[in-house]
């Protein structure tokens, strides 16, 4: 999704109506969830259920279905059959709810600077084609600031690392006042210092109650920094704390034979063309 894309989207949230949330609701929840291309069925059957400010890590190999989950719940993406209910109400109608999608699916050329991308967060809040306010450049300051990225707030995206492009979306989230934020595989080509810098604002934004579903392939961090696994091969195969999902066997049963489990001092070595994006084995 290019950066028009995601601007047409957030500005058709705007001219819906914005249901209350349904208090006693999980902030997500989807029931038989489908999702059919001419190819075949990329999602069949998923359900589950998400509490507030949790992070959750979803993992599976390409091709599980990932993207497809992301996209149908942010309302982009038109399910097939099944549920999905954010607060009680359908994605379509909130605005809540931010969508990161992968880098290499946005065009850097586009000439926008790095505030301006994060006041794209705001227009669900301040309406369609409104001059922004002075309150609205105080929300993308304050949202730059969360993120470490006042400095470069002109700066034009197709001058950032790949770890300040990442950066600029969680601050887009952060001004958009997201409650639910979905990124798809942020992680990928980053350093671990880059890496270490998402977690930072990522346990900030945790503090501020905010739910974090990561789709990714690095079954270490998986382990290491996520509240609980989803194990998805277009079917949920099962979600649940680390430990009880990232076992030999619910792996071999997503993975196949593309993953070879490796017994060491450490825990469980993972290693497969589709762990991570380097294609670095991980212990799980």
């Amino acid at each position: 999704m290019g950066l028009l894309g995601e601007f047409r989207r957030t500005s058709q949230h705007f001219r819906r109506h914005r249901p209350p949330h349904k208090e006693g609701m999980p902030i997500l929840r989807t029931a038989g969830l489908s999702v059919r291309y001419e190819s075949g069925l990329a999602l069949d059957d998923v359900s589950f259920e998400l509490g507030v400010g949790s992070r959750t890590a979803v993992v599976g190999p390409n091709g599980a279905g990932k993207s497809t989950l992301f996209k149908v719940i942010a309302g982009v993406l038109t399910r097939s059959q099944g549920e999905v209910h954010v607060y009680g109400h359908e994605p379509d109608g909130h605005i809540c709810i931010a969508y990161v999608p992968q880098r290499s699916q946005v065009d850097w050329t586009f000439p926008v600077t790095v505030a301006d991308v994060v006041m794209m967060g705001r227009v669900g809040k301040m309406g369609l084609f409104r001059n922004p306010t002075r309150r609205e450049w105080e929300h993308v300051q304050r949202a730059l600031k969360v993120v470490q990225m006042t400095h470069l707030a002109r700066r034009q995206i197709s001058q950032l690392s790949g770890g300040q492009q990442q950066r600029m979306f969680i601050a887009r989230a952060v001004a958009q006042e997201a409650e639910l934020m979905l990124m798809d595989e942020p992680l990928t080509g980053l350093d671990a210092s880059s890496q270490q810098d998402i977690f930072g604002i990522l346990d900030q934004l945790r503090q501020r109650h905010v739910t974090v579903m990561v789709a990714m392939h690095d079954l270490g961090l998986a382990s290491e920094r996520f509240d609980q696994v989803m194990l998805l091969n277009n079917q949920l195969l099962v979600i649940g704390p680390p430990e009880q999902v990232l076992t030999p066997q619910n792996l071999a049963a997503a993975y196949g034979g593309r993953l070879h489990l490796v017994p060491t001092e450490d825990g469980m070595l993972a290693v497969g063309d589709t762990c991570c994006g380097m294609g670095e084995p991980h212990c799980v």
